[in-house]
């Protein structure tokens, strides 16, 4: 018997990229297992440009858009700009999923609530990764922020790749085949995992199983590490073809 999965997405206003990779992975989740459906209801708060200005006006609009989206029901709700929440200091996703959380209830929704932030801490610790090394489009202020966030999280970040793209649009035009280029620029030799792309607004995924393949250890990104825990918050297998090692239903799910 079919399922339909409702997933609420909220979203950069200028956000191009999540809109398009969460429901590709889930698109091909379908194809080898359909007897799942996958529905996406997506809520934007504004924001253009990566500046820690942006990022806080962005936060404060996270409840409206929440409210918005329980209306919809969804089955799981996903909070999509890293740095958004990684920029306020360590721990603040717990803070803003909790606030995301009590908004739903208040407006009758049970669904669960993920952020892509969360979610790349989470992914890290079920592939027992200790050590890595991330690329980011940001500015080396933000890229530093997520580093130290990493850090506090219990990961040692041996090695950063910063794009330096500050306009958020430009950012979802950056071309992921450069990204089986650009980790080449990163020290690897002892890391336990690549975040490809620390940001749910880089297009990474065509890059992600090519460069795994190549390198032989995990690779992930913020959108995988969203859909992994998408799917375990819907009590679903995380297994999405193609997608990395996360994602490959060989990790054991907490």
């Amino acid at each position: 018997m079919t399922r339909d999965h409702h997933i609420g997405m909220i979203v950069p206003s200028s956000n191009l990229t999540m809109e398009t990779e969460l429901p590709r992975m889930l698109r091909a989740r379908e194809e080898a297992e359909p007897d799942d459906r996958f529905v996406f209801h997506t809520a934007r708060a504004r924001m253009r440009h990566v500046t820690p200005e942006q990022l806080r006006a962005m936060n404060a609009q996270s409840g409206r858009a929440a409210a918005e989206l329980a209306d919809a029901r969804p089955d799981v709700v996903a909070t999509a700009c890293l740095v958004a929440i990684m920029a306020q200091g360590p721990g603040y996703h717990c803070t803003a999923e909790e606030d995301i959380t009590r908004v739903l209830r208040e407006q009758g929704s049970t669904a669960p609530v993920v952020s892509s932030a969360g979610a790349l801490v989470s992914g890290l610790a079920a592939l027992g990764a200790r050590k890595i090394a991330i690329i980011t489009p940001y500015l080396k202020p933000l890229t530093k922020a997520v580093a130290d966030y990493l850090e506090d999280a219990g990961f040692e970040v041996a090695d950063a790749l910063s794009l330096e793209v500050p306009d958020n649009l430009a950012v979802a035009r950056l071309d992921p085949a450069d990204l089986r280029e650009h980790h080449r620029r990163l020290d690897l030799s002892d890391v336990d995992a690549l975040v490809l792309s620390a940001c749910v607004q880089m297009p990474s995924l065509p890059a992600i199983q090519p460069v795994e393949d190549e390198l032989g250890l995990p690779v992930l990104s913020a959108a995988t590490a969203t859909a992994y825990r998408v799917l375990t918050e819907l009590g679903l297998e995380p297994r999405v073809p193609g997608a990395g090692r996360l994602l490959a239903g060989r990790v054991p799910v907490s």
